[in-house]
């Protein structure tokens, strides 16, 4: 019963440390921060089973992450504003081309990998986007005004 407490622990606090890097840095990690995962997922391993190398204490502490994650995604089927807080929101970056600055400091995305974002989606001006928007999962979408291209 340790492991899943443990692991239960465990859980909530990668899932909000998670949460507050924010989308675009899960989107488009470096390979040092890919790395930095791995060896946060080693760290967690240890915390949550301790001494016990066991299979049945590797199966409790899988299965656990395995129940919570399952039963935040039911939830968050169920209930809008818990899917929001969960998820989060998509954030709109552009509005009749027209850049909102505000909402790329408030998602920590400077306007270089805006920029860069619009060139790989072939769009060379702002003005040419109607509606940019960072989905929720990191992504961003443009939406091209009409008579622009």
């Amino acid at each position: 019963m340790d492991i899943v407490l443990r692991a239960t622990v465990m859980f909530f606090l990668v899932f909000g440390l998670l949460r507050l890097l924010g989308k675009r840095e899960l989107a488009e990690m470096t390979p040092f921060e890919l790395v930095l995962l791995v060896v946060i997922g080693d760290l967690l391993q240890q915390g949550v089973t301790h001494n016990d190398f066991s299979l049945t204490g590797a199966t409790l502490a899988i299965s656990t992450f395995a129940f919570w994650s399952l039963v935040l995604g039911l939830v968050a089927m169920r209930s809008r504003r818990v899917e929001a807080m969960l998820d989060g929101e998509p954030a709109v970056l552009v509005r009749h081309g027209e850049l909102l600055r505000d909402m790329l400091k408030r998602n920590r995305l400077t306007l270089n990998e805006f920029e860069a974002e619009m060139r790989l989606a072939g769009i060379a001006r702002v003005a040419e986007v109607e509606w940019a928007i960072l989905e929720t999962n990191g992504k961003i979408s443009f939406i091209e005004a009409k008579g622009a291209a």
